[in-house]
């Protein structure tokens, strides 16, 4: 059992959330409150994707990044921020031509998916380590392209958190970490019960667990119902969590949540355990991160 949890805060995600829920945030003062509301309750690292302050989409201008790392460390509010590099990589084939992206297709390139790492150098990132059937739709991230991701993320001095959707993801981290494109103590996350990914359970868990690195560490996180269940079982597993608006919009049936509240239930799930939460200072050194300036924390 984990007795000192890493606790991260997805706060909005790329999802089609905002018609649901009037608590996802959407502009970036939105997203950056949100962020620090949730690292006033015990969140020590905000994971970041941005959106288009008039649609409420996925957004992948720099600019709106920019604004709110801007604006969370102007609130000298002590947390890890973590943004996206997912970036486009949405496929839907053209009914009339499927060697070709139809509507809702959305692809950048590993030089455009790194672009707000780079610039803003927050002191994490996440790296999805491989494609998936994302539900309805293909998520694109082709081992070549993300060799190049890796090398960037590397070369910024910034840490990749290495996402995992499915099993096959978990070997191609492995390959990169023995390829050298990624240094240290890699941290791997485990993405649960995303259709048609690896699956939200204790087994799935303890497969992804046993398949890392000895000096790796590992967080998981859990969909929908399937949040706070996977939050109990990883604290089991000895592993960190991750809660928040991009993965689980409800705090229990009928009741729609917002981040703080979503952490608020983590931590109170994290004490049952007899267990704590990590500070930032204290993640900063159990990860080996830099700072936003490229020195050690």
């Amino acid at each position: 059992m984990n007795k000192k949890v890493i606790l991260s805060c997805a706060v909005t995600g790329a999802g089609d959330t905002t018609t649901k829920s009037a608590h996802v945030p959407v502009t970036p003062k939105e997203i950056a409150d949100s962020a620090i509301k949730a690292a006033k309750a015990g969140a020590a690292i905000a994971h970041i994707h941005v959106r288009d302050p008039k649609t409420g989409k996925l957004s992948h201008d720099v600019n709106l990044f920019q604004e709110v790392v801007e604006r969370i460390r102007a609130s000298e509010t002590d947390v890890i921020i973590n943004l996206t590099s997912g970036g486009g990589g949405d496929w839907i084939p053209s009914d009339e031509d499927p060697t070709r992206g139809g509507e809702g297709t959305d692809i950048q390139t590993p030089e455009e998916r790194h672009e707000p790492i780079g610039k803003l150098l927050p002191e994490m990132c996440t790296l999805d380590c491989g494609s998936i059937n994302f539900g309805d739709m293909l998520y694109v991230s082709p081992t070549d392209w993300l060799r190049k991701q890796a090398k960037f993320v590397k070369e910024s001095g910034v840490k990749a958190e290495l996402e995992c959707f499915d099993t096959g993801h978990v070997r191609f981290a492995n390959q990169l970490i023995e390829e050298g494109l990624v240094e240290g103590n890699p941290i791997f996350q485990f993405c649960l019960g995303i259709p048609w990914g690896a699956a939200a359970d204790a087994e799935t868990m303890a497969y992804m667990k046993s398949r890392i690195p000895e000096n790796a560490k590992w967080a998981a996180f859990g969909i929908g119902r399937m949040q706070m269940p996977i939050v109990e079982e990883s604290i089991r597993q000895g592993g960190n969590i991750r809660v928040g608006l991009e993965d689980n919009l409800y705090l229990k049936k009928g009741q729609l949540a917002t981040n703080e509240q979503l952490v608020d239930k983590a931590v109170e799930i994290v004490h049952s355990f007899g267990s704590d939460v990590m500070t930032p200072a204290e993640v900063r050194k159990h990860l080996n991160l830099l700072n936003p300036y490229g020195k050690e924390a």
